[in-house]
């Protein structure tokens, strides 16, 4: 009877325990990787722990802060790239210890990319042909006299990394830069292909463009920690002008971020999240089902949930 007894107990207490379980607020920065993968570690915590997830779209200062103040507003960021976040994870992860970072990651390479046909027609193969004024001709778009290349989207630290980059190399004299939303930029990246004009712009590696089309990333003098400074406008309001870039950027490592809170708030999410290992290849292939072949995101998501168990198993420390 006492053991009966006990067990209810304890069943009654792991219900409540499970009721306790707070909302995890997915954070949802704005590029293709990101998005996938904040469905991801929702449906994770939806399915396998029975918890509940939200969606909240954010730049990365914004979720960071909200990380950072514990209150559920957001608690994850799905897709940090390192070191471009290295401000913020500095800030909040070493400093503070309000947020934490997963054991697993995947390695990112950035750049700028070309057709391939810029590379094998004109000889476009390194950032210094961009400096010159056939690139000033060759990626004349809008026929103002001066080429154009697409840095990245506002918000995002890589943007800042390669405005300082296009101006260090001498490339900004030949092409003016442009910040615009990526979403508008690949509408007029696939105008552009379609005519086989000359157009060069930021990419990185995982990311769906290089399965949908045949470009090339432009080489660029190997990483060279003498020749790369860089600031982020939340550690210098002088930032630009005391970063200085004349060699390419080093391999990254994309990690999860998530609220230390949640290590009281919903220690099962936080477990999960502090093992969370994403595949850079399996993440591609996701983002091109859903931003190329158009499938939902949530359905296409749900599809490699399914057929990757032993994976999300490992994740959940079940393997």
């Amino acid at each position: 009877m006492l053991t009966g007894l006990t067990a209810a107990t304890a069943l009654s207490l792991s219900a409540a325990g499970a009721m306790a379980q707070e909302k995890v607020m997915v954070g949802e920065p704005s590029w293709p990787g990101a998005k996938v993968m904040s469905r991801v570690i929702g449906q994770v915590i939806e399915t396998r722990l029975g918890g509940e997830a939200g969606y909240a779209p954010g730049a990365n200062a914004v979720i960071f802060a909200a990380m950072d103040g514990g209150r559920g507003d957001i608690d994850v960021h799905p897709d940090v790239w390192l070191p471009n976040h290295l401000s913020f994870t500095e800030e909040y992860v070493d400093q503070k210890g309000t947020v934490g970072l997963s054991s697993g990651s995947y390695q990112g390479r950035t750049g700028f990319c070309t057709p391939t046909y810029m590379v094998e027609k004109h000889g476009i193969s390194s950032v210094f042909d961009l400096a010159t004024p056939m690139a000033q001709e060759l990626y004349d778009t809008n026929g103002d006299g001066k080429g154009e290349i697409w840095l990245g989207a506002t918000g995002w630290a890589s943007t800042n990394v390669h405005k300082v980059k296009v101006r260090d190399y001498g490339i900004e004299t030949f092409l003016e830069p442009s910040t615009e939303d990526e979403t508008v930029f690949y509408a007029r990246l696939k105008d552009a292909i379609d005519q086989e004009q000359g157009v060069v712009f930021y990419c990185y590696e995982p990311h769906y463009v290089h399965a949908l089309y045949d470009v090339t990333m432009i080489e660029e003098p190997e990483h060279n920690p003498d020749t790369y400074t860089m600031l982020q406008p939340d550690q210098d309001s002088d930032w630009y002008n005391k970063s200085s870039i004349t060699s390419g950027d080093p391999v990254k490592t994309v990690t999860v971020a998530y609220s230390k809170s949640l290590e009281q708030r919903n220690p099962a999410a936080a477990a999960f999240l502090s093992r969370i290992d994403m595949d850079s290849g399996e993440l591609s292939k996701l983002t091109y089902q859903v931003v190329i072949q158009g499938q939902e995101i949530d359905a296409a998501v749900s599809d490699w949930l399914a057929a990757n168990g032993e994976t999300v198993d490992g994740w959940l420390g079940l393997n």
